[in-house]
């Protein structure tokens, strides 16, 4: 007979063998199913994070072309984003002048003054007594809806608020556009972060593969043995591995529509889902139709010389399958050699770092894939190696032992994916650790002198006033900022700041300050301080921005200046020094439109302390920075990778507990006649229960353990392309290990209620 017609004839048998059959066909097909949900959900990733970043692209406001003059088709822009509860809020003020203001993404029409549009996300947190704190912040009337269009994702919080006293600002905080969407250049990624991506794609693929290829053998013991029959009809051995591979192959195909309906039903409901940061619409997840189809043959394909490789080492014969009492020991020499292959493809490559040019990625790939491989390669070896010389002990442990020792393959195959998982997680959570200090910079920031940040160019007043009685506010020290030069139109100026002694004490160390004083604070990078600053000079003191430079001061530097030195800002930027006065120094200084900064620290026994503080200053003017202070910030793109790779590593981690359970329970459904019997013959439920857990046990100990030397060997090999010397967070290492453990400990939990079920008697019940 022809292949097609053993394929043919073996998909029959897969859906037409009675109750037996269909179960094992469908263990099959859910266990390829999830698989395949997880491929078509990673090839939508990139068309996915596409259309994210085109419709964020497409509301863009900044770059636009400042325009100095009103016309028909221009609109005023404030820019007044926030942060509520730790999350970001876009928020934009708009005027239109004229009927032809452009119209943001998503919204049909501008909003009258005092209404908003806002975001679904945004209306239900308002309506919530969650959003209470968020409505005093924006007092507007909501009078639409953002649409998909203007949003990135379905719980991005985002408004459009009307204000007809919108007014431009040379401070930049509002601008005159005609249109959305000018985008700046994209910044290309560099080296070290393309190869971090590489490297999470293949260490988040290779497990799915390896239980795809473990699911198209679930009953494969049960079905050798039936396959004995076609022997007795004249079958000869190769017509007989095709009709396996048949059966294979119906379940893979059944596999592939479950996966299409599994990825239908998983992103349906993919809005709802908030990964680090990520949210995406149901829409977006639209794997391209090459990729697709990809997937679709491949998969099958894969099942049917799956089979034909396993069948290689079993003989059918008309009365039975014959497996060797005594197997043929497996043989290491071929296993390592994927291992080495793939060191020697990543080799040429030690020691580039950042600065030398692109990562080769097929190199990278291809080193990866046959280092992970290796594991698939080398555990099943080890398994045997190991249980081949393992004694005696309790009951429970040797009827695990012998049974390891009679199908250390099919123990290899259950603890394959977790091995593979947690070699990959640990080279990349070496390579993390190593790079993350080039992506994670110390902003300079002193969190001990000072929570958050206010600047504005009010009058300090109103916003000292209402930010000092603010609850969860400690203290508020502030001062104001002016340009001061030696003539009036002066090209090179000085800061000059003007507030009480304690604010001042913030900018310098000063060792005695009263009202009247003044000093000039040096040791900053203010080249020009010492020349226009010199006692008794005169000077002209002008605001900082703008149309309000035309109004002038002019101030004669005292005789007796104290000069201090500069104190490093709080807020982690570079120290400038200037000239510092306090109010009875210049007093008609107060009349200038300053540019005035708040320090503020805040009373940690209040939670909402932050939030407070921003309510409290978006009530005197929402166009106002606000900005709570951090120690350390992280490069975007890193986090963005980083969150990536969460969203990957828990839908792999889903996978392998899903994949495993199926594997388990196929595993106790094709044993338990056995199971009866022993269960009959007085062995107690006890002594079975921790049979089961030793047979899962040891083979994942054993995979853990490969997988930890394969993840530190890729991991160090991976530090050493970037140019990073190798370094191991052991505490990590344990954890990823112990993550991987904690899977299976939990689906061999789920799998005990199935397996004290048939036990029963039940179980020995036969046709």
């Amino acid at each position: 007979m022809s292949w097609t017609q053993d394929l043919t004839m073996g998909m029959k048998f897969a859906v037409g063998g009675g109750r037996e059959g269909w179960t094992r066909t469908l263990l099959t097909a859910v266990g390829v199913g999830l698989g395949v949900a997880l491929l078509l959900f990673t090839t939508a990733i990139p068309s996915a994070l596409a259309a994210r970043d085109a419709r964020e692209d497409n509301r863009n406001d900044f770059g636009a072309t400042m325009i100095d003059k009103p016309g028909d088709n221009t609109m005023l822009l404030g820019v007044v984003d926030t942060v509520y509860k730790g999350t970001d809020v876009r928020g934009r003020l708009v005027r239109g002048e004229g009927p032809r203001a452009p119209i943001p993404p998503g919204t049909s029409a501008l909003p009258g003054d005092g209404e908003m549009l806002a975001s679904p996300a945004l209306r239900r947190l308002l309506a919530s007594d969650q959003g209470a704190l968020l409505r005093e912040r924006l007092p507007y009337r909501i009078t639409g809806t953002i649409a998909d269009a203007g949003l990135t994702g379905p719980n991005e919080l985002a408004y459009y608020a009307g204000d007809k006293h919108l007014a431009l600002d040379e401070t930049g905080m509002v601008r005159r556009i005609t249109s959305f969407a000018h985008l700046p250049p994209r910044e290309a990624m560099d080296p070290v972060l393309r190869l971090l991506v590489v490297i999470i794609f293949v260490v988040l693929l290779m497990p799915v593969g390896v239980f795809i290829a473990a699911a198209v053998r679930f009953g494969s013991d049960s079905r050798d043995r039936r396959l004995a029959a076609l022997r007795l009809v004249g079958t000869d051995s190769r017509m007989t591995r095709r009709i396996a591979a048949g059966e294979a192959l119906a379940g893979s195909l059944l596999g592939v529509l479950f996966g299409a309906g599994f990825f239908l039903i998983g992103r349906a409901f993919v809005g709802d889902i908030d990964v680090a940061g990520i949210n995406l619409f149901p829409a977006d997840l639209d794997p391209s139709a090459a990729l697709a189809v990809l997937v679709a043959l491949a998969v099958p394909a894969a099942a049917i010389a799956v089979t034909l490789l396993a069948m290689r080492g079993v003989v059918i014969e008309p009365l039975g399958v014959v497996r060797t009492s005594v197997p043929r020991r497996r043989r290491i020499w071929w296993r390592v050699l994927p291992p080495v292959a793939g060191l020697a493809l990543l080799v040429p490559m030690l020691g580039k770092g950042r600065d030398s040019g692109h990562f080769n990625s097929t190199l990278v790939i291809g080193g990866t894939v046959l280092l992970l491989v290796g594991v698939t390669a080398l555990l099943p070896w080890l398994i045997e190696a190991v249980v081949n010389r393992l004694g005696g002990g309790s009951t429970a442990w040797q009827l695990a032992v012998r049974r390891l020792q009679m199908t250390s393959g099919t123990a290899a195959r259950l603890v394959n994916g977790i091995a593979v998982a947690v070699a990959g997680a640990i080279a990349l959570q070496m390579l993390f650790a190593g790079i993350d200090g080039d992506y994670s910079k110390e902003t300079g920031a002193d969190t001990s002198r000072a929570q958050m940040i206010v600047q504005s160019d009010l009058t300090k007043t109103r916003m000292v006033e209402a930010l000092r009685s603010t609850h969860g506010v400690r203290k508020v020290l502030t001062f104001g900022r002016a340009t001061a030069g030696g003539t009036k139109n002066a090209e090179e100026t000085s800061d000059m700041y003007t507030g009480d002694c304690a604010s001042l004490r913030v900018l310098a160390a000063l060792p005695s300050c009263e009202n009247g004083d003044a000093f000039i604070a040096t040791g900053g990078w203010d080249e020009n301080l010492t020349k226009i600053a010199a006692p008794g000079k005169r000077l002209f003191i002008k605001a900082p921005f703008g149309d309000r430079q035309d109004r002038t001061l002019t101030w004669t530097v005292p005789a007796r200046t104290h000069t201090v030195q500069v104190l490093a800002d709080p807020a982690g930027g570079p120290a400038s020094g200037g000239i510092l006065l306090t109010p009875g120094a210049l007093p008609a200084l107060r009349h200038l439109a300053l540019v005035n900064t708040d320090y503020i620290s805040l009373d940690p026994s209040e939670p909402d302390a932050v939030d407070l503080v921003r309510n409290s200053a978006a009530k005197v003017t929402p166009l106002t920075s606000v900005d709570a202070l951090h120690e350390t910030r992280e490069d975007n793109r890193f986090a963005s990778v980083r969150k990536g790779l969460y969203i990957g590593a828990a839908a792999v981690l889903l996978l392998i507990g899903a994949s495993l359970l199926v594997s388990v329970l196929e595993q106790l459904r094709d044993r338990r006649k056995l199971l009866a019997a022993l269960t009959a013959f007085g062995t107690r439920r006890s002594t079975m229960s921790w049979s089961v857990l030793w047979q899962t046990a040891v083979p994942v100990a054993l995979g853990l353990l490969l997988a930890t030397v394969v993840g530190l060997g890729l991991g160090s090999v991976l530090l050493d392309m970037v140019g990073h010397s190798v370094s191991v967070d052991w505490t990590a290492v344990a954890a990823m290990a112990g993550i991987g453990g904690g899977v299976v400990v939990l689906v061999t939990l789920l799998s005990l209620p199935p397996l004290w079920r048939l036990m029963r008697p039940e179980g020995l019940r036969t046709e």
